[in-house]
């Protein structure tokens, strides 16, 4: 029997291209690869890549120019790109970086094994296609490993916001969403394979609008669907738009006992100006109202949120009007950035805001956000929460996992095993994590 090969692939960016690595990965474990940690003994290298942040082509470029060498010692070595980058940039890349043998865009990665065939021939293959059959469905039967105890499913793709600032319409498509019953039959595979907390995907996750026995069926619907898979014991779901939290969905976190009480809820500014020229279709006042109804709803919420600074035309009064939503809402954990070009969108095309401006008022607003994530996460010491443990922690006898909150929390003198769900008592907060201790 002949050696299996050997599969390399580093993931830029967000969850869903977690969940798309992955899928890829099991894809090609179906041509006889199994994965590596190091891309120096791989048979095949795979960049999954990220086009939300600036300069993120120029990113991989550079990344593969490390490959050179590599490529020279070994030139039966095929290179790929995936993702969001190769569906921007396609040919641009091959005629760049020649030792690319095949790119593939986010949509038609289930072609890989086919792809991949042709490289070994000494094609260069391309694949940056919208194909109208369902990538998911494509892969159902290929080889699947044991889990660990969380994973991503991805149910939504693509967006049709067209935010001012955002390349996802052009990368990922316009909104499509899963059919229920198969979303449903994946994870109970999850499941058999020991996941005991999905985290459910989408560009704008809560446009969810999957074809269901009755017609299509909303986010919420479809969580509730979930709650009835035995063993699952608990559902998370991201990223949202605040135009599509339906009624049903908030109600459902106040109901739903595996709805974990954490909700990303991007409002990106707090200044309704800023909001109108980001094509964002809600102002601050309807997404203050819109906090005040889910927390009602469920008082616990962990609210999280992701923020852009320095947009143009952004003057220190739009600013300031975000730091002002920011004090009204007090976030958990949030994500903030600064504006930067999108070559093809709207706001690239506007004027920009001095960069040194732009710095200054990211690091306030950071100082802000970690000002409040300290605050709930020194609330928690003396409460109780249920840990999923995840892995072992750094000393003997310690577990690490995460909270009902999504805080990672640290258990010293832990006896439980990976997968076990247990109440802990928070004794204490870290930076960016909590300490406590089972309890008996």
């Amino acid at each position: 029997m002949s050696a299996p090969k050997k599969l390399f692939i580093k993931t830029y960016g967000c969850q869903m291209n977690v969940y798309d690595s992955e899928r890829m990965a099991e894809a090609l474990g179906g041509e006889g690869y199994v994965e590596t940690k190091s891309p120096d003994d791989a048979d095949m290298i795979l960049l999954n890549t990220c086009h939300i942040r600036e300069k993120a082509a120029e990113k991989v470029y550079s990344e593969l120019g490390r490959f050179k060498g590599l490529k020279a010692e070994k030139p039966d070595l095929k290179i790929g790109v995936a993702g969001c980058v190769a569906q921007a940039e396609g040919q641009e890349i091959m005629r760049r970086q020649p030792l690319v043998d095949l790119v593939v865009g986010p949509q038609s990665y289930h072609r890989l094994p086919e792809m991949e065939a042709k490289a070994r021939e000494g094609e260069k293959v391309l694949d940056t296609d919208f194909p109208e059959e369902d990538k998911f469905e494509k892969l159902k039967n290929r080889p699947k490993a044991k889990r660990g105890p969380t994973a991503f499913l991805t149910v939504q793709e693509g967006c049709d916001k067209f935010c001012a600032f955002c390349v996802v319409p052009y990368t990922r498509g316009a909104e499509v969403s899963r059919p229920a019953d198969r979303i449903l039959r994946e994870a109970q595979d999850l499941v058999e394979r020991g996941v005991r907390e999905i985290t459910l995907l989408g560009q704008n996750v809560n446009a969810y609008h999957g074809a269901g026995a009755n017609g299509d069926m909303t986010l919420a619907q479809l969580i509730w669907e979930l709650d009835k898979v035995d063993g699952l014991e608990r559902i998370r779901f991201t990223t949202s738009h605040p135009n599509d939290m339906q009624d049903d969905l908030i109600e459902a976190h106040g109901t739903c006992a595996k709805l974990m009480p954490y909700l990303h809820l991007p409002v990106q500014a707090g200044s309704d100006k800023i909001l109108k020229r980001m094509n964002r279709a809600h102002t601050a006042e309807s997404y203050l109202r819109l906090i005040e109804r889910i927390r009602a709803a469920r008082p616990d919420i962990l609210i999280s949120g992701d923020f852009i600074v320095g947009f143009p035309e952004e003057t220190e009064a739009d600013f300031q009007a975000t730091l002002d939503l920011v004090e009204e809402v007090k976030y958990g954990t949030a994500y903030s950035f600064k504006y930067s070009t999108r070559p093809g969108t709207p706001a690239a095309e506007r004027p920009q805001v001095d960069p040194k401006e732009a710095d200054d008022r990211l690091q306030r607003l950071q100082a802000l956000l970690t000002k409040q994530q300290r605050e709930v996460q020194d609330s928690m010491v003396g409460r109780d929460v249920t840990v999923l443990f995840e892995k072992a922690g750094r000393f003997p006898g310690q577990m690490v996992g995460k909270s009902d909150y999504l805080h990672a929390v640290h258990v010293a003198d832990c006896d439980r095993a990976i997968g076990d769900l247990a109440r802990v008592r928070i004794l204490s907060s870290g930076a960016n994590s909590l300490a406590g201790a089972l309890i008996d």
